[in-house]
């Protein structure tokens, strides 16, 4: 299931950033153009860490996995 969660406050984590007029001011991951939803909807819907890996280069595995237990520790969902 996808969870398009405007809600979280991205900005309590640590790997994310706003700059204004980067991606239009919206929160991503920090030195990147990467929106954190991106990846933890992907997630959710059944890509693995590995797919991730493969499609976020310049993400490493550490930043991925934080990203998707911050959205679920959110989301009140299990972290996995």
């Amino acid at each position: 299931m996808t969870h398009i969660d405007t809600d979280i406050d991205w900005l309590a984590c640590e790997l994310i950033e706003e700059v204004p007029g980067k991606v239009s001011g919206r929160p991503i991951v920090r030195d990147t153009r990467i929106l954190p939803d991106a990846i933890v909807d992907s997630f959710d819907l059944g890509e693995s860490i590995e797919e991730l890996c493969e499609g976020f280069p310049s993400l490493s595995v550490d930043q991925i996995k934080r990203l998707i237990e911050f959205a679920h520790a959110r989301r009140g969902q299990p972290v996995p």
